[in-house]
């Protein structure tokens, strides 16, 4: 009974010992839920790297990207002293005198004397070919006049002798001395070397002109300046083929450089042509050039070209310079203000608040937005200007809100925001 009871306390102990080694339900699967929820931490930190890349990818969609644009100068409108504007157009600054100048026979070029931005005068040399061959061929040519002038000689000196022998047999058949035949053959050895001689003569003159055609040939070799001027482009290199004409590829040249008379400048702007009747032959302007915005410049109109552009709908006006200065370049921008002509002097004057801008660079202020904005161009991106547009004139749009002389940018594209880097197709 004793040992019974024994082994029944020590199996009761090691029931209560396994008891308590034993591990919970719920204790064992709340360390599982723990680590669940520690395992999502990771998937979610992704989903916002995925979303930080989509806004990233957005914004360069809209800001990052480069847009190419048109750009012009907001300009301020003429003075009110003197006769008001009543019209302003835009356009280039053109030279009426402009050469592209090339040698007038295809060879290679020896050197080239000429430099962007040189002034030169009428007839300087701006370039040699090598004229290696055409001196052996002036050479040839000088050879075979010498020789055709040394045959004639030999020839006249036979036909003075031919003429003392006929002159001789005359004598001596008066005298019955000599037969008629001797005289007869006497007078035709005369009338051959005459003949010999003119022939001969024509030589002469056919070695001449070839001569001359040498020497032309070789001058060719010189190209010299047409006319005073200054050179704008240097198309060529000594050693590079020039042709007058397009032959060959791409290392043959057509020009070795473009001379502009400076003095020839003149202004060609586009008129609507619904306000084409406002312009007359003679009309006073001021010209303004966009890189000196602050600069007025007298001109005057020389004539409205006949034709009209279909496309555009304007009709081309050429301008005159009255003052004439190193600051006009050909191909500058610039904005032309036609003045009121003196016989409408007492008609109601144009009044211009604001600067003027392209009609087309001011725009909506987009979805949400009120008012107008122009998109101001600095340090290559566009920033949103809020301006208050005014009256048109022609082209062209009064605005409250810039100052002269800021680039805006012309049309806005579709997309353009505030900050968008953009790069200048034009700028007028």
């Amino acid at each position: 009974m004793t040992d019974s009871g024994s082994e029944q306390s020590s199996a009761g102990a090691r029931s209560e010992l396994l008891g308590k080694l034993r591990i919970d339900a719920a204790a064992r699967d709340a360390p599982a839920a723990g680590a669940g929820a520690w395992r999502r931490w990771p998937v979610l930190a992704a989903l916002v790297v995925v979303a930080l890349a989509l806004i990233g990818f957005a914004w360069w969609k809209l800001r990052g990207q480069t847009y190419t644009v048109e750009l012009a100068t907001a300009v301020a409108p003429s003075s009110a002293q003197g006769p008001a504007a009543i019209l302003q157009a835009s356009g280039y600054v053109t030279a009426r005198r402009q050469a592209t100048v090339s040698a007038q026979i295809t060879g290679t070029l020896k050197e080239v004397l000429i430099e962007e931005g040189e002034h030169v005068r009428v007839g300087q040399v701006l370039a040699r070919l090598d004229d290696s061959a055409l001196q052996a061929s002036v050479a040839q040519s000088r050879a075979l006049l010498a020789a055709a002038e040394a045959l004639a000689l030999q020839i006249e000196a036979q036909l003075a002798q031919a003429r003392r022998d006929a002159q001789r047999d005359q004598d001596l058949i008066e005298r019955q001395l000599v037969s008629k035949q001797s005289l007869e053959a006497a007078m035709t050895q005369q009338a051959t070397l005459e003949a010999q001689l003119q022939v001969q003569q024509r030589q002469i003159t056919v070695a001449e002109a070839a001569l001359r055609g040498a020497q032309v040939q070789l001058a060719y070799c010189t190209v010299r300046a047409p006319f005073a001027g200054v050179i704008v482009a240097k198309a060529a290199q000594a050693g590079e083929i020039i042709s007058p004409i397009s032959a060959g590829g791409g290392f043959t040249r057509t020009g070795v450089g473009t001379i502009v008379d400076m003095d020839s400048l003149e202004i060609e702007v586009d008129v609507n042509e619904a306000y084409i009747n406002r312009v007359q032959a003679g009309q006073r302007t001021q010209a303004l050039l966009d890189a000196y915005p602050d600069w007025n410049i007298p001109a005057h109109v020389v004539a409205i070209i006949p034709t009209a552009d279909r496309n555009k709908a304007t009709v081309k006006v050429r301008v005159g310079l009255d003052q004439k200065d190193p600051r006009i370049l050909p191909d500058m921008g610039v904005r032309v203000s036609f003045l009121e002509p003196q016989q409408n002097r007492g008609a109601p004057a144009l009044a211009v608040a604001g600067v003027l801008v392209p009609a087309s660079a001011v725009v909506s202020a987009g979805e949400g937005a009120v008012g107008s904005v122009v998109y101001a161009v600095e340090n290559g991106h566009a920033h949103s200007r809020p301006v208050t547009p005014g009256q048109v004139y022609g082209d062209l749009r009064s605005v409250a809100g810039i100052e002269a002389g800021i680039k805006v940018v012309r049309a806005p594209p579709a997309g353009l925001v505030d900050g968008a880097r953009v790069t200048s197709a034009g700028d007028r």
